[in-house]
């Protein structure tokens, strides 16, 4: 990536909207890596940043954890008449 460090904080980089356009998905894989934030500006003046997004867990892991106390021969057939089954 051939940026050069903002003025803006350490953790920042500044990029040109031409440079921006021509390595774009470059770019944006290197934002989600390093979790750095980076500047685009045109003619010499910031317009927009590009900021990672935060890693949110998805939403029902381990929700019925636990609920389950007692399995066996799940695959065996239970023995219930199923409505469609009585016809």
């Amino acid at each position: 990536m051939t940026t050069r460090r903002a003025r803006r904080t350490h953790a920042e980089l500044e990029i040109s909207a031409a440079e921006f356009k021509a390595k774009c998905l470059s770019l944006m894989e290197d934002v989600s890596r390093t979790r750095r934030s980076l500047v685009v500006t045109k003619r010499g003046k910031p317009i927009v940043r590009l900021v990672p997004l935060e890693q949110k867990e998805a939403p029902f892991v381990g929700f019925l954890q636990g609920c389950v106390l007692h399995a066996e021969a799940l695959d065996e057939p239970t023995g219930e008449v199923w409505e469609a089954e009585s016809t």
